[in-house]
């Protein structure tokens, strides 16, 4: 799947189809895994019918579901060269400030 090529709503909506086909693979109910879960029934038809909801809904059915492993591929932890490790001397920039433009306004663009 491209997943680029899609919406936000539509990317929500293949997230909640597909925790849905996990709940009925593993044999739960939605009010099982919405207790085990620790939220709401209401909150875990949001999440299947794929309205958004905030990530600290998703984590405990992620968790229940036993798929948190996979934020590794979600999101994997970045890699530094040893050249990069050397030039950043052992600080890792907390923030990047935009470019002042050259007449001191704003940023360059």
């Amino acid at each position: 799947m491209d997943w680029n090529s899609l919406s936000n709503t539509a990317i929500v909506k293949e997230i909640g189809k597909r925790l849905k086909e996990y709940r009925l693979q593993k044999r739960f109910t939605q009010q099982e895994l919405a207790q085990q879960a620790g939220i709401s029934l209401f909150s875990l038809t949001q999440i299947e019918k794929g309205k958004p909801v905030s990530i600290s809904m998703l984590l405990p059915v992620l968790r229940v579901l036993r798929l948190l492993d996979n934020i590794d591929m979600l999101l994997p932890e970045t890699s530094l060269s040893p050249i990069e490790i050397m030039k950043l001397k052992g600080k890792m920039p907390q923030r990047i400030r935009p470019q002042k433009r050259k007449d001191g306004y704003g940023t360059e663009g």
